[in-house]
């Protein structure tokens, strides 16, 4: 017989730490507002969350990694912003945050959820940091952007919740 192991977002005992570039403020703040709502909307109290704002998202790693080793947190959510300009640099920093936020995810055995917005321009950047719930999933027919921070919020949550019905190592 087939064990079939699933999360649903529900609340959580432990703190929730989110990690959050200050470059692109405009958009990385909706998408921290998106974060928190979520969360307190699922029942995380406000003294369950911690938040570290960076300078911008090559930071969040350094930052993330330490919120991970204090052993006070149960999940850390990871806010940023990279916009595509007219250099390659975008691609550096993405791949960079990228390779090191799944390596503290697995070295921690902790949801560390990638948030950062990795966009061309500045339209779609606001469009994925909006007031509206979205839908994941390009094939779904009524898919839709929406808030990157609730999405965050909401797979720490689904993450936690999984981890703790898995069989223990």
């Amino acid at each position: 017989m087939i064990t079939v192991y699933e999360g649903t977002p529900v609340a959580s005992e432990g703190r929730f730490g989110i990690v959050v570039a200050r470059f692109n403020q405009s958009i990385t703040g909706r998408m921290l507002e998106g974060a928190v709502q979520t969360l307190l909307a699922h029942g995380i109290r406000d003294e369950q969350i911690d938040v570290a704002w960076v300078p911008g998202a090559f930071e969040i790693p350094t930052v993330a990694s330490r919120l991970a080793s204090d052993g006070q947190h149960v999940a850390i959510l990871c806010l940023g912003a990279v916009i595509r300009g007219q250099t390659t640099h975008d691609q550096h920093i993405n791949r960079a945050v990228s390779i090191a936020l799944a390596q503290l995810g697995t070295q921690y055995k902790m949801p560390l959820i990638f948030g950062i917005l990795t966009c061309e321009t500045l339209e779609q950047a606001i469009a994925r940091s909006g007031g509206c719930v979205g839908t994941t999933g390009k094939d779904d027919a009524q898919a839709h952007l929406g808030n990157k921070g609730v999405d965050c919020a909401e797979a720490a949550l689904e993450m936690l919740n999984l981890l703790n019905k898995l069989p223990k190592a």
